[in-house]
């Protein structure tokens, strides 16, 4: 087991570069942090490398010896290839996973429309991984689902559903031949959730936090919907209404 004390180190310096979108691009590869995350990725084949801070036990649960690469790290290291206040001290390299979405299994979806906020697209994955959601699809002008605050909002559930990028308007047109239903979120031209039924397939698409669903892709969906608001607040938080859209959807 190697041991790097300096944050001079190439390999420090490599850990540290991905915590941009430009070098998790470059390399396929992204960084977690924190014992939980790493015991879900380590129930994949997609772990690289383990970094923990010298101080902190490796958990017995760990497969080491499955692991290509095992570093113990100083606490000067920790706290640059963190990009938390309080670091855990626990850190991992992953592959990006090459996934694909099989329309002959996977019969429930959640597409997003430029959704941006790393909050909200962590919390949409996880909350889409407990509502059963088979695949989930972002649109053009989404955020990167490998930034940290995306995989620390959806605490491990990027492992476990298929998440893949594509031109939504395509995708549209793929669910209609397949005969699955496609629903849009507006507060305009839409009605209300519960006018439609549960069903066990169908595909929602939730849109940008100021925007929403754009235009054209409303214009493409079988039917739009809208969540009545009983109080004073002009609209809900695009993750809240996922989550609620999506738990009443599915039979």
């Amino acid at each position: 087991m190697e041991h790097i004390q300096s944050t001079k180190n190439s390999r420090v310096k490599e850990w540290k570069k991905l915590l941009s979108k430009k070098e998790r691009d470059l390399t396929g590869t992204y960084i977690i942090e924190g014992e939980h995350l790493i015991e879900e990725a380590l129930k994949t084949k997609d772990v690289i490398e383990l970094m923990v801070q010298e101080n902190i036990p490796i958990l017995d649960s760990w497969p080491i010896t499955k692991i290509p690469s095992v570093t113990t790290i100083s606490a000067d290291i920790s706290k640059l290839i963190s990009d938390t206040k309080t670091p855990q001290g626990v850190f991992a390299v992953c592959r990006k996973k090459e996934t694909t979405i099989d329309l002959a299994k996977h019969k429930r979806y959640l597409l997003l429309d430029g959704v941006q906020d790393p909050g909200n697209i962590g919390t949409i994955i996880r909350t889409a991984d407990a509502a059963g959601i088979d695949a989930i699809i972002m649109g053009e002008g989404s955020g990167d689902i490998y930034n940290p605050k995306v995989i620390r909002s959806a605490q491990g559930s990027h492992f476990h559903l298929p998440i893949v990028t594509g031109n939504l308007h395509t995708w549209i047109e793929t669910f209609k031949k397949s005969a699955i239903p496609v629903f849009g979120t507006s507060l305009e031209g839409a009605v209300s959730y519960k006018e439609v039924s549960p069903s066990d397939s169908f595909a929602l698409i939730v849109g940008n936090e100021g925007a929403g669903v754009a235009r054209d892709i409303l214009n493409k969906t079988d039917k739009n919907l809208y969540i009545p608001i009983f109080g004073k607040s002009e609209s809900l938080n695009v993750a809240v209404a996922a989550g609620i859209l999506l738990y009443y959807l599915r039979k």
